[in-house]
């Protein structure tokens, strides 16, 4: 089946970027937010994105355009009733994520083919509030959406091969690249990163090395763009930390449960670049 339209659940950070790339890919696309208020926010996210595409030379202007009118923002979910692909993007929450596919189920078009991008949860939870459980993948971007090349393309033991080829051709004509992954909490990426950045603030609570240091060593040590410290800021501790304890959860080992310096941070504020101050200081930028 070819996916010409595409509904999102959420016009956040994720979800503001993910129908960004559905339209930029050629495909209609509806964005549904919650309010009015939300749903402004997510769509000028989108616009400014835009402009620096245009603004770099990696889009033209009148490409710009025609983008931003294959765009529908609404707040009614029955705007996505005619989608060919629904992508969940809301809060990271196993109760409104099944609440709200539930409800989707009752309106969306048998043929449609449901997705999450939950970064933690197991889609199998999610689907099974549906009827539709064979059609039902995880659809996982990274941030931000509109540069990131990787989705993670989760399977469940109903997932329809049919579906599953569909979306894999869907992710690879909006120019990002798929990998399949078994659903487990974490998928690839979370499984193996979270325990390295956990295990990166254990090594700095034990007086291993400094702030500094430790991020120095692993940039210049092992060539990643950031430190563990640093891309710990960026994410966000309080994400870093919900999601640490759904893995430890789901797997009961220890290289997943939150160090006490993490939960003393999120419990203090300190939640990283967000917040103005994490690892690091950031309130004079």
């Amino acid at each position: 089946m070819a996916i010409k339209k595409v509904g999102v659940l959420g016009c956040g950070l994720m979800g503001s970027g993910i129908a960004e790339v559905a339209a930029r890919s050629g495909c209609e696309t509806v964005v549904r937010e919650v309010s009015q208020e939300f749903l402004d926010k997510g769509l000028a996210r989108i616009s400014k994105s835009l402009d620096r595409a245009v603004d770099k030379g990696k889009m033209e202007a009148a490409d710009r355009e025609v983008t931003l009118a294959r765009i529908q923002g609404t707040t009614e979910l029955s705007d996505l009733a005619d989608c060919d692909l629904v992508v969940e993007a809301i809060v990271e929450n196993l109760e409104e994520k099944c609440r709200m596919f539930t409800a989707l189920d009752e309106i969306a078009q048998e043929s449609a083919i449901f997705a999450s991008n939950t970064s933690s949860l197991t889609i199998t939870q999610i689907a099974m509030a549906t009827q539709r459980p064979e059609r039902f993948v995880g659809l996982h971007y990274f941030n931000p959406v509109p540069v990131m090349k990787l989705v993670e393309v989760v399977r469940t033991l109903a997932t329809d091969e049919q579906v599953l080829a569909d979306v894999h051709q869907y992710v690879r004509d909006s120019g990002k690249e798929p990998v399949a992954c078994r659903d487990n909490s974490g998928f690839i990426v979370n499984r193996l990163l979270v325990p390295y950045l956990l295990d990166a603030i254990r090594a700095y609570e034990e007086g291993v090395g400094s702030l500094e240091d430790i991020d120095k060593a692993m940039q210049l040590g092992c060539g990643h763009p950031m430190g563990p410290l640093t891309l710990l800021d960026f994410v966000g501790l309080d994400t870093t930390y919900y999601i640490a304890n759904i893995m430890f959860e789901e797997y009961r080992e220890k290289r997943f449960a939150p160090p006490p310096l993490l939960k003393q941070m999120v419990l203090a504020g300190r939640l990283g670049r967000k917040s103005g101050r994490g690892f690091y200081d950031y309130s004079a930028k």
